[in-house]
């Protein structure tokens, strides 16, 4: 368990950064009265979650690997952290549903049938609740730490001499 416990410890990180997301959305507006720019500016979030994979895997690289770390040690690396943060989405998703911002999925189930996105409230219904969006969420957060791992460990991983 020793050797988990850097991955383990950025899953939680990770989890308690978008949580903070999380509320710096509802408290900017983008759950409700601004809900209409949530759908583009949602996607600045990969922002720190990248930042926060490579903060994790340079962790990794220093403390466990005394700064030598191989493509692969640094991928699997990433693909435990990644596994261990798709294992805390479903309740990171239910504490930002349920908790702190319980009034989204009524206003973006309004306004995408306002919109014309859904024909009726029941098929926005259908795509906009927190079974969805716990099963979305665990596996693109899987897919998209596995695939920022394979790409920073380009850059993180140490360079052989010749």
């Amino acid at each position: 368990m020793g050797n988990l416990k850097i991955e383990i410890k950025w899953a939680i990180y990770f989890t308690l950064m978008t949580l903070v997301w999380m509320l710096l959305e509802k408290l900017c507006g983008l759950h409700g009265k601004y809900i209409d720019y949530h759908l583009y500016l949602t996607n600045l979030f990969a922002i720190p979650a990248i930042w926060f994979m490579v903060l994790a895997l340079e962790d990794k690289k220093k403390n466990f690997y005394s700064a030598q770390i191989s493509y692969t040690q640094g991928l699997v690396s990433g693909i435990l952290l990644s596994a261990f943060i798709a294992l805390l989405s479903p309740l990171t998703q239910w504490i930002t549903s349920y908790v702190i911002t319980p009034e989204y999925f009524p206003n973006v189930i309004k306004r995408s049938v306002e919109l014309g996105y859904y024909k009726t409230t029941a098929e926005a219904e259908a795509h906009f609740n927190y079974k969805n969006y716990a099963i979305n969420s665990t596996v693109f957060a899987f897919v998209f730490g596995v695939v920022t791992t394979a790409i920073a460990m380009i850059f993180i991983r140490t360079k052989s001499k010749g």
